[in-house]
């Protein structure tokens, strides 16, 4: 198949949307908790995660736009000033998936899907007991896309997660947990480690054939 962009903008919606979302490749599936000042806790499904930088240790993540009547996640985190982003395994990947439904304003997510929502550390936000590798963001500014979607950035001021899964370098071993990945918006893939390599210098490449 060879699509010019007159001919992907032609396309079936669903059919584009789908194709669209897919050719990025595999995507972080994580869930976002957030509390309202109210108390009232809410999740949802993101696959738009992205680190931003180490120090500061920050990330980010794309919010579709808010011109409809807002959903509960955006509005909990400029109200607060707090979220959670906690990344999702197979053992509960159906439940994580169907947060992305349209809920009545007010209903909670961990109520629906039998999440459980867990404190720690006094953090204001709830994070996700399900999951292997919670962390705790501060919200610090959204910046508007030319799509209308904002981008949203926030700080890193607590990370949770097993001893076993992390390496004396650091690095987070997503075989670990079993952690998952998206394509497009409903298909989700298991992670294996396929190899690690040094960081790279120009006189350390290898000769490739």
């Amino acid at each position: 198949m060879q699509l010019q962009k007159e001919e992907i903008d032609q396309l079936e919606r669903k059919f584009r949307l789908n194709l669209i979302n897919s050719i990025s490749g595999i995507k972080p599936a994580n869930l976002i908790g957030t509390k309202s000042q109210s108390d009232q806790e809410n999740v949802a499904i993101f696959s738009s995660v992205v680190h931003l930088g180490s120090n500061p240790a920050q990330l980010g993540f794309i919010m579709r736009p808010q011109t409809e009547i807002p959903r509960d996640t955006y509005p909990n985190i400029l109200n607060s000033g707090f979220y959670t982003i906690n990344h999702i395994s197979e053992s509960f990947i159906k439940k994580a998936h169907f947060t992305s439904a349209k809920l009545k304003r007010g209903d909670s997510e961990f109520e629906r899907m039998k999440l459980e929502p867990e404190y720690l550390d006094n953090f204001f936000a709830p994070f996700v007991k399900e999951s292997a590798v919670k962390i705790g963001m501060k919200y610090q500014e959204s910046i508007p896309l030319p799509n209308g979607c904002l981008f949203v950035i926030g700080s890193v001021e607590i990370i949770h997660l097993p001893d076993h899964i992390i390496n004396e370098l650091g690095q987070v071993d997503l075989n670990g947990y079993a952690g998952v990945g998206i394509s497009g918006l409903n298909s989700y893939y298991g992670l294996n480690k396929l190899a690690t390599f040094p960081y790279v210098r120009e006189e350390e490449i290898p000769d490739f054939e």
